[in-house]
């Protein structure tokens, strides 16, 4: 089951995220399996030279190291556990990698499950959105046995640049829920300040360029102000996406008895940008709730002062 003596990999999951990440172990050289629900989606890899399977107990069974990339805990379990599920598969020497973003207490009971058939799973969530898919350039934290690790790193060094033991099982998911809320607290600032210094009369362009100079330099600008200034928000990373990994932390936070306030707040401005339909809208869209509240457009700003002589 191998091939140039690399292990064969099977990938379920073909979105925004699975679809590059596929790609870049086919680049890499490795035999793939996939699967996905959405059949195009298994076409289009297939025709570009993996193979299609039709389950994940068909992908678990073809394949030496299983890689997931879904949405969220449900599609996570189903996949692993619901009918011809990929832990009907596992055995003695298979490995498992998860790189959804889920909940740490589903990742741990995974790895146990997966223990339990004498296999082996690691939790490595991402970060870097579709860009560092794309690019391989992903940041990769990794719960599970440091073995595993070693096992898999040629795989993630395929996909990521940054990779990081984090802990065993499920602290992956922990690191990855901590990523998140950051992200989430600086969209939400940069949107607060964007819309103040707008409405105030400054070019937002212009607040960019500052802020991008000085010590509220943050990547997220750097990768997502041309949107906030073009009012453009095609994903990137989905808002419903991102909510559900606020929604991962505040129960971590209650499990831990930790409190998120900040988090909690950004969580109601996301879980308002889904109830208004913008949930498929990149997560630097939410400077859109703050527009509304203030009644004022940063990109109609920005489109003005574009249009203005010095």
């Amino acid at each position: 089951m191998t091939s140039r003596n690399r292990p064969t990999i099977g990938f379920i999951g073909l979105g925004i995220m699975g679809r590059p990440m596929a790609r870049n172990l086919l680049r890499a050289g490795y035999g793939l399996v996939v699967h996905d629900v959405v059949r195009p989606a298994v076409d289009e890899l297939a025709a570009e030279g993996a193979v299609a399977a039709g389950s994940p107990r068909e992908a678990a069974a073809a394949c030496d190291v299983l890689v997931t990339m879904l949405p969220d805990s449900p599609e996570v379990e189903a996949v692993y556990l619901g009918d011809h599920g990929a832990l009907a598969a596992a055995r003695p020497g298979w490995l498992a990698i998860d790189m959804s973003s889920i909940a740490p207490r589903v990742a741990r009971e995974l790895a146990g499950r997966a223990g339990a058939a004498g296999a082996e799973m690691l939790d490595a969530p991402v970060s870097g959105g579709e860009p560092g898919a794309i690019a391989g350039s992903l940041s990769i934290m990794v719960g599970g046995s440091a073995a595993a690790l070693e096992r898999a790193r040629p795989i993630l060094e395929a996909l990521g640049k940054t990779i990081v033991h984090v802990g065993p099982a499920g602290s992956g998911q922990v690191v990855k829920a901590c990523n998140q809320v950051v992200v989430a607290v600086v969209i939400e600032a940069v949107s607060e300040a964007l819309v103040l210094g707008a409405k105030a009369g400054v070019d937002p362009a212009r607040i960019v360029e500052v802020l991008q100079g000085g010590l509220a330099s943050t990547k997220m600008l750097e990768l997502r102000g041309a949107n906030m200034l073009g009012g453009r928000y095609d994903p990137g990373f989905r808002t419903r996406l991102h909510l559900k990994d606020l929604k991962n932390a505040l129960e971590l936070a209650r499990e831990t008895g930790v409190v998120l306030p900040a988090t909690a707040e950004v969580e109601q401005l996301m879980q308002r940008m889904a109830i208004a339909g913008r949930g498929e809208h990149d997560h630097s869209g939410l400077i859109t709730v703050l527009e509304e509240l203030a009644g004022f457009r940063v990109c109609d700003a920005a489109a003005a002062a574009a249009r203005s002589p010095e």
